[in-house]
């Protein structure tokens, strides 16, 4: 890509594009080459621009739900398979082009791209289904006149903000599949991007726009901190992606739904830990896909027995897996864009490794180091750890990479010694057992059976109710 060639993302100030005289580059992983460079806005201009959100929520409630929704069909498609602008020099993208500068930047493969996109454009072909159970079967007309009946009783739900703030994280692209109900629900947004993944939320807008959807509807801020800060502030509610440093300071916040560290498990009852054979490949697809990367990556497997063999196994599988060229269909990492992190976090497993009782698994299947440079980037290649005890500093973190670790619990301590845990896959049969896992408040998505913590339903949140955050039931009385 030639200087002239190098897009420029403008902000996109309630759908408007503006040219900022200071900008950023979005750089590529593997040669330090410019592929963007970014307008950036300070706090100020969001406050003035939150200010007139009104007028993009106006322009939502042109439209009843039913249209939004085809809309959103219609948004998927155009993502999935049409050329896009980019940018505000009349440079277009099309799905390859998206595909190829997406793993540039992020370090994904082609395949995971590929596999983000599928899911990015199910979800969007699929917002009736996804509306209807966050609504709980609602007569989505309530939503345009603000009041009807649920049930035989009298329902009215008003919004609890004119806008939703966003503040994205650059490990994934589905990622952005959490906000976009939100156009369908008639709530403008206003997002941070993240610093290395512009491209996705970019070119949802476009499409979403290219679809019918009036442009005052998205606000594209890319900013510094305190601008993200202020976005999570003046927007009465707002999404925080980040680590848990980050989203610690947001917790207890009514305004803000948190999306930290998922801290993920399988756990193995009594009754099938005889036959955990035949549950290795949940195992393995539950920590390794997409890289690792996402919040319902399995990051621990907790069993009754059988803890070295079952890491024995895993490393065994997952130990040889080296990093692939990023058009390899084969290819199970990613590249950091940021090598710091990928020296960091390998710094911090073998800081770990020292405390006694901890067995690597994956070291005697791998021949060489955990961080790589390879194929003109830098990698992490999966760790698998076993620990005699759940309090071991490696029993219950998440890295962006594959990794995992296993550790002995008997079933009847499973679930005092787990903590909140975002998706749990429990493989058991036992009834009473069942019955602990769905009355446990920690657990915000339960899986009962061998499914891989990374196989999710639309209809059913994992993380957070969007519906039920935008929006709050109000008593009515109405005279007849």
């Amino acid at each position: 890509m030639t200087e002239s060639t190098v897009p420029h993302l403008p902000c996109l100030r309630l759908g408007k594009p503006y040219r900022s005289l200071s900008q950023s580059e979005v750089i590529d992983y593997r040669d330090g080459s410019v592929r963007a460079t970014l307008s950036q806005v300070n706090a100020g201009v969001m406050r003035r621009d939150l200010k007139s959100v009104s007028i993009a929520r106006e322009a939502l409630q042109k439209f009843s739900t039913v249209e939004l929704i085809e809309i959103c069909r219609k948004a998927g498609e155009a993502f999935l398979h049409e050329t896009l602008p980019l940018g505000d020099d009349c440079i277009q993208q099309s799905p390859t082009d998206y595909l190829e500068t997406l793993s540039s930047t992020s370090g994904l493969p082609h395949n995971m791209v590929r596999k983000n996109m599928q899911k990015i454009h199910y979800a969007m072909c699929n917002m009736k289904t996804i509306l209807n159970g966050l609504t709980r079967g609602l007569d989505l007309e309530v939503l345009d006149r603000g009041y009807g009946e649920q049930s035989g009783s009298p329902v009215c739900f008003h919004p609890t903000t004119q806008a939703l703030g966003l503040v994205m994280p650059s490990n994934s692209p589905a990622v952005n599949s959490l906000w976009l109900p939100a156009i369908p629900l008639k709530i403008p947004v206003i997002m941070k991007p993240g610093k290395d993944e512009p491209w996705t939320p970019y070119r949802l807008m476009q499409a979403f726009i290219f679809a019918g959807c009036p442009a005052e509807a998205f606000g594209f801020y890319p900013t510094d901190h305190e601008g993200a800060a202020d976005i999570l502030r003046l927007c009465e509610r707002a999404l925080i992606f980040g680590d848990k440093s980050t989203t610690d300071q947001y917790a207890g916040n009514p305004g803000v739904q948190v999306h930290g560290p998922g801290f993920s498990k399988i756990l193995i009852g009594d009754d099938e830990i005889e036959n955990w054979q035949d549950y290795l490949e949940v195992m393995v697809s539950s920590i390794s896909e997409n890289g690792g990367r996402s919040c319902i990556n399995a990051s621990a497997i907790i069993v009754p027995k059988y803890a070295k063999e079952i890491a024995d196994a895993l490393g065994k599988r997952l130990g040889p897996v080296k990093p692939l060229p990023v058009d390899n269909p084969n290819a199970l990492l990613s590249g950091f864009a940021n090598p710091q992190m990928a020296e960091w976090i390998d710094s911090a497993i073998e800081a770990d490794l020292d405390e006694s009782g901890t067995i690597e698994a994956t070291a005697p299947y791998r021949d060489g180091p955990r961080l790589v440079r390879a194929e003109g980037g830098t990698y992490l290649r999966p760790t698998i750890v076993a620990c005699d005890s759940i309090d071991h500093p490696l029993a219950n973190r998440e890295f962006l990479c594959p990794y995992a670790s296993v550790v002995e619990v008997p079933q009847s301590e499973m679930l005092k010694k787990i903590g909140p845990t975002l998706v749990v896959s429990a493989i058991t049969k036992d009834e009473s057992f069942k019955r602990e896992l769905l009355l446990d408040h920690r657990i915000d998505r339960l899986n009962v059976g061998p499914i891989p913590t990374m196989k999710i339903s639309w209809d059913q949140p994992h993380e957070g109710n969007l519906f039920e955050f935008l929006y709050k039931r109000r008593s009515i009385g109405i005279a007849a």
